[in-house]
């Protein structure tokens, strides 16, 4: 089976009932890179310095696809994560408001993921549907039920169980895409505090990590199951609703037929 961008795309989207397009993540290293880039894809860049979440709502809610580098990242805590600069004495100090004092701030600082310094020149992001270049990490924003769909087609794609997800203080966004690029694994995390009031996060939405490298097998499995059941849904195998909460025995959700004495259960 062999799926462009567009159709996996869609397929994730109508299947998962997916809220948001998923983002394709792209490291770009060389000029060369950021010129190949460019060419392939129709670009729009951030007026202004923002954050890497606000970057991903042009791709994930606009359907644009955003070309940036660290002249327009406008949070520090990002750079880090992407080896724009260096940690310094003042991020360890923004850590402080999550940690117990200033020399586990300092420890948790560095223990995040992060790119080698000095290495990156630019990131792309846009919806997956529009990628014309293989992206290094998808960036699901999605609920909790979407979120576990997704971890169990990627378990089953790659043979892979139990997933070891990371989680880590002020960078779910930008050091979880890293950290699944790097490990070349899933990760999920909820959002962190400055994702979740920077990058429009109010309904609740759980991140979700797929390497790039991953992802076609992953809808592969997906098409597989709904072959098998008749359905995405693997909690209600058959019900055309991924995300549907009845509870599965109960004799009181009951629908019956009005010309006859047919009934079924929600």
């Amino acid at each position: 089976m062999s799926l462009n961008y567009a159709e996996m795309e869609k397929i994730l989207m109508d299947e998962l009932r997916l809220y948001h397009h998923p983002v394709a993540v792209t490291w770009l290293f060389t000029d060369q890179d950021v010129e190949e880039f460019k060419k392939k894809h129709t670009c729009v860049v951030p007026v202004k310095p923002t954050t890497f979440c606000q970057w991903e709502i042009a791709a994930r809610m606009q359907n644009k696809t955003v070309l940036a580098s660290k002249e327009q990242l406008g949070c520090s805590n990002a750079q880090v994560s992407f080896g724009f600069k260096e940690n310094d004495d003042n991020e360890f100090k923004t850590q402080l408001k999550y940690c117990r004092d200033l020399a586990q701030a300092e420890r948790f600082q560095r223990s995040k993921p992060r790119l080698p310094l000095g290495e990156l020149k630019a990131v792309g992001v846009g919806p997956l549907g529009k990628a014309a270049l293989p992206p290094h990490v998808v960036h699901f924003y999605c609920d909790n039920m979407q979120s576990y769909h997704l971890a169990v087609d990627y378990m089953a794609a790659t043979d892979t169980h139990p997933l070891r997800p990371q989680i880590a203080m002020s960078s779910s966004a930008c050091g979880g895409c890293v950290f699944t690029w790097r490990q070349k694994s899933f990760n999920c995390a909820p959002s962190c505090s400055g994702g979740y009031n920077a990058g429009k996060t109010e309904r609740g939405e759980v991140n979700v990590f797929i390497p790039g490298e991953h992802i076609e097998a992953v809808v592969t499995r997906l098409v597989q199951r709904i072959a098998a059941s008749g359905s995405s849904s693997i909690t209600r195998p058959g019900d055309p609703f991924p995300g549907g909460d009845i509870c599965k025995n109960c004799p009181l959700i009951v629908f019956k037929g009005d010309k006859d004495d047919a009934c079924a259960t929600c």
